[in-house]
């Protein structure tokens, strides 16, 4: 899953960074409201986490235009500005949760995991395909009764497939939500990290659409993989 981080402030933005990479997250970062609105015109991002107080353009501006585009991308506000007006402001302006700081980092990552079960349609803390399932708060892949703790970019590309099920993704839509702009993309990253999932989980676990990319099925298509 692929983050934008807007902040401008560097120490709170480096320990962000850090911490969504972490946990298994891509994320770019920028620092003002002017680079935050080209960046979003891009469609790269699954979840944006955006400050208000920014240089060039406030991030409730930046908010306003892009719901105004028509664009649904979860965004978390992450704020000093903490009184229940400048709240109620930013929850009117679309954003999907507000987080006041100093937060702590470990309640960040579960609003994060609360929103992309929400952008992929599950209400579950596990992400599904009625035939793997993935925790995000532990990084643990569940088969029957097969327990496995996946590395941080295998977890990236399953969480990927999994919140799109029946979805076939190109390398470079994998590889958006492994990679982050200044992160350099290994060659044949992809098909490494495949390789890797299914030995760990079976070889049907992630099926191959010759010529198009990868999919998981959908729940009820069960067993059907290749």
């Amino acid at each position: 899953m692929r983050i934008l981080l807007v902040e401008d402030d560097r120490m709170i933005g480096e320990a962000v960074v850090v911490a969504l990479r972490d946990a298994a997250y891509a994320v770019d970062w920028v620092q003002d409201g002017a680079a935050a609105a080209s960046a979003l015109e891009l469609g790269e991002h699954q979840a944006v986490l955006l400050d208000l107080g920014l240089p060039k353009r406030d991030g409730l501006e930046v908010l306003r235009r892009l719901r105004q585009a028509g664009n649904a991308v979860p965004v978390i506000v992450i704020t000093a500005r903490d009184g229940i007006d400048d709240r109620i402001k930013g929850l009117d302006f679309g954003a999907d949760d507000y987080l006041v700081k100093p937060f702590d980092v470990n309640e960040l990552l579960a609003r994060l995991r609360a929103v992309a079960r929400r952008q992929g349609g599950q209400a579950a803390p596990l992400l599904s395909n009625g035939v793997v399932s993935l925790d995000p708060a532990t990084r643990e892949a569940h088969r029957g009764d097969l327990v496995l703790q996946l590395s941080a970019r295998e977890f990236a590309l399953l969480q990927a497939l999994l919140l799109r099920p029946g979805a076939i993704l190109t390398r470079a839509e994998l590889e958006s939500s492994i990679y982050g702009w200044n992160e350099e993309v290994e060659s044949n990253a992809v098909d490494f990290l495949i390789h890797g999932v299914r030995r760990k989980l079976g070889a049907d676990v992630i099926r191959n659409v010759r010529g198009a990319g990868w999919m998981v099925d959908k729940p009820d298509k069960g067993k059907h993989g290749q």
